[in-house]
């Protein structure tokens, strides 16, 4: 019998040192700063003493995006912190915001490759990068694929997928798993950005797989789900938890395993050397990113589905910048919460750190009605594999009812603009933030504010000082 610890981390989004974290505890949201790549070394080390056997550390992606530093430099503030810990793998999604090439220099500068068995050059069909790689540990052959968001040019920004192409990854993923299996793979691990519900639906229809790390949803697995014999965990966000999964193996089967989900707590003693590293990426910006704007007196997070009060922020305040009643935004799932106390222009750019325009949109009633429906789908389908990420689309001004068991289009059963009922062939002026509050399908003469996301919010915060974001109650499900 061979022990082997898979350790996993998933969706940092570039959270490079301690944070505030939300945990749902005793039956009620609590704050604390976790995570940080320097307690997260020193735990991978710690680990590695305490056990007598291979241990074998996986990154699922969203890694080169989400803070200003990292944003500002296009990933490459975080690369040298990266090679510091002993990963064997990457796979992404959003690591292509900078576009194929940056994340194809990004990698060549790491010291472990980004795998990807969905991701293809237009010009040629060939993979951009390669689908696996076969480990040895400890006299056991272990075959790793790596499955990228199949979102990317579905969903985000054009640039994030200029001359590529993503499928699924299930479609030729028995023909691999064969593949590594005739090179002798004694167990088969998908490294997966899928997300949970579309991983579940992997595992139960492609045999062979033993373990799938999961990534993209932000789902924290205190035990493993088990399906068709297939081990699944995720381990939360921002680099607040790290999964670690021990099993026991005998020709070529799992036979037992363990699993804990260890948060990455402020009284771990930060690696010297990582914290160092981060610590002189981020003296630079520190004198722009810890300018006190104003006070919140509640808090503000993002961890639900439907509406939360750090999205409120965000609209309220792109809807008083564009002077329009409606305002849409993407249903992001990451940006570590702010509790009550000081806000900063860090605090800000973790909400929205691309900063992207204020625009403004004409839309009808119908357009609303339909692009509320498509998103409702994206994020609610019965078929796993149709769903596309994130969480329900964020809107201000509008008051919205809707019955989720419902057909694909037949799920919003009344909508209010401004408390009154929605007319379909009314125009409404909007405002919002990225093709992802309002896809370029949708509405006409659409145009560039000249104030930025983070202006705006600025703008907003300066002028209440102290302010209170009360819950949201404007989506009902019915």
């Amino acid at each position: 019998m061979t022990s082997l610890t898979f350790l996993q981390i998933n969706d940092v989004h570039a959270y490079l040192e301690l944070h505030e974290e939300v945990f749902i505890e005793h039956g009620q949201e609590t704050y604390r700063q976790a995570g940080g790549y320097a307690r997260i070394a020193s735990l991978i080390k710690e680990i590695k003493k305490e056990v007598n056997h291979d241990v074998l550390l996986f990154d699922n992606g969203d890694t080169f995006h989400g803070t200003y530093p990292v944003v500002t430099s296009k990933g490459e503030a975080i690369v040298p912190i990266l090679n510091e810990l002993p990963f064997l793998a990457m796979t992404g999604h959003w690591d292509f915001a900078y576009g194929p090439k940056q994340l194809k220099h990004l990698v060549s500068q790491l010291d472990y490759p980004f795998l990807a068995n969905n991701c293809f050059k237009k010009e040629t069909n060939e993979l951009l990068f390669p689908a696996h790689l076969m480990i040895e540990k400890s006299g056991v052959k272990i075959g790793v694929i790596g499955i990228a968001s199949p979102i990317i040019d579905k969903l985000m920004p054009k640039h994030f997928s200029e001359g590529i192409y993503f499928t699924n990854g299930d479609e030729h993923l028995s023909e691999q798993i064969s593949e590594l299996k005739n090179q002798n793979a004694d167990l088969i691990v998908v490294l997966s950005h899928l997300g949970f519900p579309q991983e579940t639906k992997l595992a139960e229809e492609v045999e062979g797989i033993d373990i799938i790390l999961s990534g993209h949803t932000h789902n924290r697995f205190t035990e493993p789900a088990i399906v068709n014999d297939t081990l699944i965990i995720q381990s939360g966000c921002h680099g607040s938890h790290l999964g670690k999964l021990t099993i026991e193996v005998s020709n070529g089967k799992v036979k037992s395993h363990q699993h804990e989900l260890i948060e990455i707590a402020e009284s771990i003693i930060p690696d010297k050397k990582v914290d160092t590293l981060i610590q002189n990426t981020l003296k630079e910006y520190r004198p722009k990113l810890n300018r006190v704007i104003g006070e919140t007196l509640k808090p503000l997070n993002r961890n639900a589905q439907l509406e939360t009060t750090m999205d409120k922020l965000l609209l309220s305040a792109i809807s008083e910048a564009a002077e329009t009643p409606i305002a849409f935004s993407n249903g992001w799932r990451y940006g570590a919460p702010i509790t009550p106390g000081p806000v900063t222009v860090n605090d800000l750019y973790n909400i929205i750190p691309t900063n992207p325009p204020v625009s403004k949109v004409t839309l009808t009633g119908e357009e609303i009605l339909n692009m509320l429906e498509e998103n409702i789908e994206n994020t609610f389908a019965k078929n796993p594999y149709d769903q596309k990420g994130g969480y329900l689309k964020r809107m201000h001004g509008i008051d919205l009812y809707i019955k989720l068991e419902n057909a694909k289009g037949l799920r919003i059963k009344h909508l209010y603009i401004n408390k009154e009922p929605i007319i379909r062939d009314k125009l409404y002026d909007v405002a919002f933030v990225t093709v992802q509050g309002v896809p370029a399908k949708y509405g006409t003469d659409r145009r560039n504010l000249d104030v930025s996301a983070i202006d705006a919010l600025i703008n907003w915060i300066e002028k209440r000082g102290t302010f209170t974001i009360d819950e949201p109650n404007h989506v009902k499900l019915i």
